[in-house]
Parts: C-alpha cells; structure tokens; sequence
C-alpha cells in the first residue's frame, strides 16, 4: 500500500534503546562543546602581549632608519628631536602551534569524586584549545597512553571537536607512556612550540623528559590530583591495587601518593610552568590568573 497524497509521512520505527541513545549523545556532546567554549571565554586569552617586533597595532619603539625601511613608518617626532631619521616598530602577531599532550592512562580515569582527572583534563584541553584558535595558533594533540594517537596542528575548530569527542571514550587499562611520546615526539618538531602536558605525572621518568623538552619548547605543565592521591581519610591498613599495572600491594590510608611539590621543584628548575589542579576545588580562576601571570606565548617567543 502506498500512503494517500497529502498525508503526513510517518517516522520509521527505531529499535528499543536506539533512538533515545543517540539523542543523548548528540546533547551531551552538545553540552561538552558549550563547556569548552564558556572556558575559553573566561580565560580570555585575546589580551595578551606579542614578543615580536614588526607591523601591528602597538607602538613598541623607534629605532634608526635602515635601507629599505618603508617612509611611512618613519617617526617625524624622534627625527626632529635627534636630527636624525628614525622608524617605528610594533607588535607584530606571531602564530605558534600549540600540542597537546593528554594523559589517557587508567590512572587518570579512577577516582573518588564525580568528576575525574581525565574528564577535567578533557574539559581544560577544550577551552585551552579553543582559545589558541581564537588566537589563530594552529593546535594539535597528542594521547599519552598506550594507544596512539595524534593529530598534526590544525585551525579547524571542527577537528578540535573531532578528536576531543574521540577521546571522551577511554579505557582502564592504559599504562602511562608521558616520557615515551614526548621521545617520539620531539624529533619532528622543526619549530619552537608551547607544549602543554595535561597529567598527573605517574610516569617515573616524566620530569626527566620534560627537563630536556623544555630546553627547546615552551612547556606548561597541568598536573591533575585526586583528593585520594593526598590520604584516605578514616582509613587504616588496606589492600590496593595499581590502576595500570595491575600490582597489587599494602598501604595506610594516611600515605601520601605523589608529591606535588616536589614535582613542581623539578619543573621549575628546568624553567617549566606548573599549576596543580584538584578535581575537588574550582580551578577557572587559578588558570586565568596563572595563564595572565606569565603571558600565553611566555618563553616561546625569544
């Protein structure tokens, strides 16, 4: 039989569970992509300072006039005060690719709070992401675990959100491979870049490889913690079990797991910028003011 002309067609019928699983999909995907952008919003990337000299906005110095400086950009002022032809400089923008380099291990996915290391490592990525596009500096990304992947530097937003809704798929069986990928990774860089490592540095030869990375490259390190990475409160002698090795061991409740300090002494000896964030606190202020502090391109521009 065929539906009579002008009749309202109506919607094929979908298995049980199928439709209402893909619109849930669709809308936390959706919600995922509005968090990302209201981070990149608020940490307000677009204020800050080039370190490069050339043709821009702002007005930087006059310098003595070269053969093949433009007349335009000569200083009438300063070449009147000193007799002598001086030209203008300014900021010029300069694009630099920003990688990603996100810990995917099991680790980072166990946890005693509803919000985990990785889905805050995933939520920071998005709005730091999406604000270097805002600053047209082309990102790429690169997972931290024992799957590969990697993404080469882009400025399509569109592929951002690609590879950031990939990655909300995880798995609790990855080891940490941090100083492994950074090896792999740092031979095909050609040109300085801001490198900005999201891990809670388990990896016992991690700060050794970002030592040396950031001899190179400019290097932010976020170092997420779990509240039960400090002490386990109420807690005696208990059986535990490695997330990525599988090992299993006996501790007190009141041992700490990591020592952030520590980590963050060995960062800044190699002249690397580290912030901790806890999956238990709010964290959009602390990455604005220490963003700000000490400028979006920071060192990577000399």
């Amino acid at each position: 039989m065929t539906a009579a002309r002008g009749a309202p067609r109506r919607r094929p019928e979908l298995a049980p569970g199928e439709g209402w699983l893909e619109d849930l999909d669709r809308l936390n995907a959706r919600q995922f992509h509005l968090a990302m952008r209201r981070l990149a919003d608020d940490l307000s990337y677009g204020t800050d300072s080039s370190r490069f000299l050339g043709s821009g906005v702002e007005y930087v110095q006059s310098r003595p006039y070269q053969y093949g400086d433009p007349v335009r950009a000569i200083d009438w002022r300063v070449t009147a005060r000193t007799a002598r032809v001086h030209v203008k400089e300014f900021e010029a923008p300069k694009r630099i690719p920003c990688w990603f380099l996100i810990d995917t291990s099991a680790s980072m996915t166990v946890s005693s709070t509803p919000r985990s290391k990785y889905g805050l490592a995933l939520h920071l990525a998005g709005g730091l992401a999406y604000a270097c596009l805002d600053r047209v500096s082309p990102v790429g990304v690169v997972g931290v675990g024992a799957r590969e992947f990697r993404v080469a530097p882009s400025l399509s937003k569109d592929q951002v959100l690609q590879w950031l809704l990939r990655l909300r798929r995880f798995r609790y069986d990855e080891t940490t491979t941090l100083s492994r990928r950074i090896a792999e990774l740092q031979p095909t860089l050609t040109t300085r870049v801001l490198m900005i490592v999201l891990s809670d540095l388990h990896d016992a030869h991690a700060l050794e490889s970002l030592r040396l990375l950031g001899q190179r490259h400019d290097c932010i390190v976020v170092q997420l913690q779990d509240p039960a990475e400090l002490l386990l409160r109420g807690s005696g002698f208990l059986r535990a079990e490695e997330a990525e090795t599988g090992r299993a061991f006996v501790t007190h409740g009141r041992r700490g797991w990591i020592d952030p300090e520590a980590a963050a002494r060995g960062l800044r000896r190699g002249g690397i910028d580290h912030i901790l964030v806890r999956t238990d606190q709010p964290f959009a202020h602390r990455l604005r003011h220490f963003l700000r502090a000490r400028g979006f391109l920071g060192t990577g521009a000399r």
